[in-house]
């Protein structure tokens, strides 16, 4: 049986980092629990809604891997069945739903991305990898009815989105009450000790709490991790707004979205997404150099999915193209076979934009270049020719190759 380690520095070095907002029901009762050196079952739960990950979700992940090192039980659940279901949480209307094929295509692209932030290959006590299908596509209409019976339609209610709606005499869909108790039946197949989750999941999370001990008649603790919200504009990292830095790209496009993030998103990423001490990262900090921290932040992230190599090269690709004004090493090219075209149809066709409504603002805002040469008409027609390099915003290249 592996050892479960009660070194109280560890403990507190993770609870008091400043991932964790908040322990239920407190903080004080959980700490105990993990020095009297009990083993505990934890769990997080994840609806592979989307093919890629960013650093909010990463660092839930890193966080796990940490009680994993102490010697207890980690689950990662896959919400293969819940995906399908749509979690209204933060949501003004109705998620869409999903097929089973478009989550689980997901999650074969997500196990890829976390493998550097678990081991998986520990034989000891590796992480435990399950998907909620497996159980709440086997509930009967009378179970669901008896998991029903739990709650009241006002408890439901109480979420702050739901009230949001009724205010905005917006619809609110039966389903949508379905997903808390969905969610919460995970904590009943599993039988967790320890359900970790967003802010944004303190409900279904509780709702779980409420199930296991009504079911099992086991107690389960709730500890709720920071969103990573900017500060300053409350915006959460996202991919359909592409705020933030996703886990599916190259060390030099990783490199350069920590670099292109706002000063006060710095410390946030420190804390919640590197390996540095709370020290370290003061010390960094106390410098007062926005530039040269985030350059060793972006080391840093880069390093631990790319590793350090990748990371020292992505920073000099970085300094080349934005401090010394060179194009980069490797251009990506496309062929071409017209010979003329107006500038927002090329750039459509390279596909560097994802509309002409993007293309004109960015034309617009003086963000495209061709050959070097900043376009000003959206409507202009050039004459394309053999490796004509087209350049959008500071990081974007392409070569035509005619």
């Amino acid at each position: 049986m592996n050892k479960i380690n009660t070194d109280p520095k560890k403990i507190d070095g993770i609870l008091n980092r400043g991932i964790i907002v908040e322990i239920l029901p407190t903080k004080k009762e959980f700490r105990e629990k993990l020095l009297s050196g009990e083993k505990l079952k934890f769990y997080i739960g994840f609806d592979a809604t989307a093919p890629t990950l960013h650093l909010s979700h990463a660092k839930n992940f890193m966080l796990m891997e940490k009680f994993r090192k102490l010697g207890h039980e980690v689950i990662i659940l896959f919400g293969d069945f819940t995906a399908r279901i749509g979690d209204p949480t933060g949501e003004k209307s109705a998620r869409k739903q999903l097929s089973r094929k478009d989550v689980v295509g997901n999650v074969k692209k997500w196990k890829k991305l976390i493998e550097p932030l678990m081991d998986f290959k520990d034989k000891k006590n590796p992480p435990k990898i399950m998907y909620n299908n497996d159980w709440l596509a086997k509930l009967t209409l009378e179970d669901v009815i008896s998991l029903a019976s739990n709650f009241t339609v006002q408890q439901m209610l109480e979420r702050d989105m739901f009230q949001k709606r009724l205010k905005e005499k917006k619809p609110i869909h039966l389903h949508e009450f379905l997903y808390p108790l969905m969610q919460g039946y995970d904590s009943v197949a599993t039988e967790v000790d320890v359900e970790v989750c967003g802010t944004d999941q303190t409900f279904n999370a509780l709702a779980g709490r409420t199930l296991l001990k009504k079911l099992k008649g086991k107690d389960k603790y709730v500890v709720a991790v920071t969103l990573m919200e900017n500060p300053k504009t409350g915006e959460l990292m996202s991919k359909s707004k592409g705020i933030g830095v996703f886990l599916d790209v190259s060390a030099n496009d990783m490199f350069g979205q920590v670099m292109a993030q706002p000063d006060e998103m710095i410390e946030i990423l420190f804390i919640n997404n590197t390996y540095l001490s709370l020290e370290e990262i003061k010390k960094l900090m106390d410098l007062n150099n926005p530039r040269d921290t985030k350059a060793k932040l972006a080391r840093e992230i880069v390093a631990i999915y790319h590793g350090k190599e990748e990371a020292d090269k992505a920073e000099e690709e970085f300094n080349k193209i934005f401090r010394d004004k060179q194009k980069p090493t490797e251009i990506p090219e496309r062929k071409w076979k017209a010979e003329k075209c107006k500038v927002v149809d090329l750039l459509i066709e390279l596909k560097m934009v994802s509309s002409k409504g993007e293309a004109r603002r960015l034309v617009q805002q003086g963000g495209v270049r061709i050959d070097n040469v900043v376009q000003k008409d959206f409507d202009k027609i050039i004459e394309v020719k053999n490796g004509m390099i087209v350049q959008v915003g500071k990081r974007r290249f392409v070569k035509i190759k005619a």
